[in-house]
């Protein structure tokens, strides 16, 4: 399995404190199948600001420990973006990085908004030839309160990603309905793991991929893959989610 979503790297965020903690991630990955980890620290949210350079120093590291460890669990480039408007701008200077050098991004909204140029950015985004990746949108309460807000952005050619946590109902039974309704609508394209540690922020991958239909599972694993390649991501037609209606307040 590929994690494509990690906070794995020691220190930089609020992932992985220090080298210990990332080896003991790195360990507990390898034991539950995961063969390669996307590190992607948190830039420009606020509290953190993670620079390509400094990343790429730290994965070399990382990996380094990790073979003198005999862990076999790779480690490779990324970065998890806060929107912000002068994120092309700092991705022709070289300050932003993809999922191992290719054309996919992770990209994160704040979690209770979807910023009001959040639709034209995504969009010049595609025009310079990143795709972006929308991370945790069963956490976003703008989504949460309207999926089709979500539906336009996939529809107008992002991407997006659940958490293996909501899905394995960690993060409470509304973020669990919307993830099963996000895959069910063709609405996300990866599971991955938001992974911060190896306690309250675990990575539970195998156990999202087990509690869904298989033929979802191997699609998410597929685009896991291709992403990592630098491949195309084939995407099926996206639908409307379907909420139930209240009567008199009860469903």
């Amino acid at each position: 399995m590929i994690d494509i979503h990690c906070h794995i790297l020691p220190g930089l965020d609020d992932g992985a404190k220090d080298m210990v903690q990332s080896i003991q991630m790195a360990r507990a990955a390898e034991q539950e199948g995961i063969t390669a980890i996307v590190a992607t620290p948190h830039h420009m949210n606020g509290t953190y600001k993670n620079e390509k350079t400094a990343i790429e120093q730290n994965v070399r590291l990382l990996n380094v420990q990790l073979e003198q460890e005999g862990i076999n669990v790779d480690i490779y480039t990324g970065q998890e973006v806060r929107l912000y408007g002068e994120l092309l701008d700092d991705y022709q200077e070289d300050k932003l990085l993809t999922v191992n050098d290719s054309s996919h991004m992770l990209v994160e909204f704040p979690s209770s908004s979807i910023p009001a140029f959040a639709e034209q950015l995504l969009f010049d985004m595609q025009l310079k030839g990143i795709t972006p990746i929308i991370v945790h949108p069963e956490r976003n309460a703008a989504i949460a309160e309207n999926p089709d807000r979500l539906f336009k952005l996939i529809q107008n050619g992002a991407l997006s990603q659940v958490t293996a946590a909501s899905v394995n109902g960690l993060f409470g039974k509304k973020a669990k309905a919307l993830s099963l309704q996000l895959i069910e609508a063709n609405l996300t394209h990866f599971i991955a793991t938001d992974a911060h540690n190896t306690t309250t922020r675990r990575f539970g991958l195998a156990e999202a991929y087990h509690s869904i239909d298989p033929d979802y599972a191997a699609y998410f694993q597929e685009n896991a893959q291709a992403a990592l390649s630098g491949q195309h991501i084939e995407k099926e037609p996206p639908h409307h989610v379907t909420r139930k209606k209240k009567f008199l307040g009860l469903f």
